[in-house]
């Protein structure tokens, strides 16, 4: 489980530039769940994967992942159960290096890596089978540079990589929104099939309203770095995107925390 207390996070305080992105945020995330977050831009949602994953010092509150606060743990140690996979398909792999290698360093996150006696015949077969799953004959490549693949070969196997260790949690930053439609498409499908068979808590952001209406067991929409509304099973099941576009709307016109707004929209699937 993932459980976050209290968490507070601002940006540049005292200046005309301060931003209170994450504003004493209580959440809870069960073991194998996996959550879409949703929200306007600047809403808090990317920082609140940031702070999970340890990409800055909190203001305030704690962060626990199985009973064990990692609030203090520096990022890298997070590492260790924390895989993440970001928007820019370029971001979560080393370009010179080659498929092979890329994974044999995935396989190791968070610990003493070492390549040559990574890079052994029994784990080769193994990243071969995984490879295959995605269908586009990456099996084939795992001797060629990544940085040669296209941006959608490219996040599908960094999604395989972040998912290599089985992570407690597992978080997707908009990583299909710099890719085509196809190559999304794709990744999506790769994703859903992961994600059911594993273990591992999920967070996605998206600014899709079609993934958000589709995808996980609980959605949540965050506005001015508060829980703007927090929906699972059926009422989650229930959602469209026309309903999450209108939502949206709200959002935007709403600079406010609306309680009320929120509770018309929980009214209407109850």
């Amino acid at each position: 489980m993932l459980r976050l207390d209290s968490v507070r996070k601002t940006f540049n305080p005292g200046t005309a530039n301060e931003v209170r992105a994450l504003n004493g945020v209580n959440l809870e995330f069960a073991s194998g769940s996996f959550t879409v977050v949703i929200g306007t831009n600047g809403s808090g949602k990317s920082t609140l994967q940031g702070a999970i994953s340890g990409a800055f010092e909190l203001d305030g509150g704690t962060i626990s992942i199985d009973s064990t606060e990692i609030s203090q743990w520096p990022e890298y140690r997070r590492a260790q159960l924390i895989g993440r996979v970001f928007q820019d398909p370029f971001a979560g792999t080393a370009p010179e290096l080659t498929v092979a290698e890329n994974l044999a360093l995935a396989s190791k996150r968070g610990r003493i890596r070492t390549l040559a006696p990574l890079l052994r015949g029994a784990n080769r077969g193994a990243w071969k089978e995984l490879l295959a799953q995605i269908g586009l004959g990456l099996e084939n490549r795992l001797d060629d540079p990544i940085g040669l693949l296209s941006g959608g070969q490219r996040q599908s196997i960094t999604l395989l990589m972040a998912t290599l260790t089985n992570p407690k949690v597992l978080m997707l930053d908009e990583h299909t929104a710099a890719l085509d439609p196809r190559s999304a498409e794709l990744v999506v499908s790769l994703t859903t099939r992961l994600v059911a068979h594993s273990s591992s808590t999920t967070i996605m952001v998206t600014h899709s309203m079609q993934q958000a209406a589709t995808l996980g067991d609980r959605l949540i929409a965050m506005h001015r770095g508060r829980v703007y509304l927090d929906v699972a099973g059926n009422e989650k099941r229930q959602l469209t995107e026309a309903d999450l576009l209108a939502l949206f709307s709200q959002m935007r016109r709403d600079d406010r925390f609306d309680l009320d707004a929120c509770e018309a929209i929980r009214s209407r699937y109850s």
